[in-house]
Parts: C-alpha cells; structure tokens; sequence
C-alpha cells in the first residue's frame, strides 16, 4: 500500500509541477504521467543512494550536511535521467529540473501530512 501511495504522490508531484513551471512537461494525460512516476521511482530506487552518497563523498561531507539540497539536486539528476529514457517528459535545463524536484517535494511533504 505504501508504494502505491507514494507511486500515486510522485504522479501528483509531477502534475503539480507540470502545471506550475515553464519548461517542464508530461506529455498526455494521467497514464502518462503515472508511467513517468514509476520510471522516477525506479530510477530513484536504483541509483539515487549512489548518487546521493557520491555527492555526499565527492563533497567532502558537506552533501550528508545540507542532505535536504544534496536529495534536490539527486531527484533533479533523475528528472534529467527519466527525460533522456522516455519521450513522455520533457525538461528544458537542470534548473527546472531542480525547481520540479522542490515542488516534488513540497507536494510529497503535503501528502504526508494529509495521510497522518
């Protein structure tokens, strides 16, 4: 149950995303954007640790210390990795990529919320 909910929060996070930015876009419609989901969070599954404990060597410690920008710029990288393997997201730079990864965030911290 809880992969569903978080598969349904990454989806949701997407939307949001979607709608709020310039330059980021999940063409179609909630197949699509339930298909995006699942290939972040198989991505995120598979490489974000490395990722994110290779920022976190590679900077000296300072990537464990500021762990909430070093998770931005991770789910960022896997934005970016997710545009390069499917052509149903579209992201224009790294920049929006990081921008969608917060709004990402912010919305997975909502529905976190709302479930407790």
């Amino acid at each position: 149950m809880k992969v569903l909910f978080a598969w349904a929060t990454i989806a949701a996070g997407l939307w949001v995303a979607d709608r709020l930015l310039d330059g980021f876009k999940v063409k179609g419609g909630l197949g699509d954007f339930l298909v995006v989901a699942a290939i972040f969070g198989v991505l995120n599954l598979l490489l974000g640790w490395l990722i994110f404990g290779l920022i976190g060597i590679a900077s000296l410690g300072l990537g464990f210390l500021f762990a909430f920008l070093t998770r931005l710029v991770v789910a960022a990288v896997l934005l970016k990795l997710a545009d390069a393997l499917t052509s149903r997201l579209e992201t224009r730079s790294f920049g929006v990529a990081f921008f969608a990864a917060f709004i990402m965030a912010l919305t997975s911290a909502l529905a976190d919320l709302i479930q407790r």
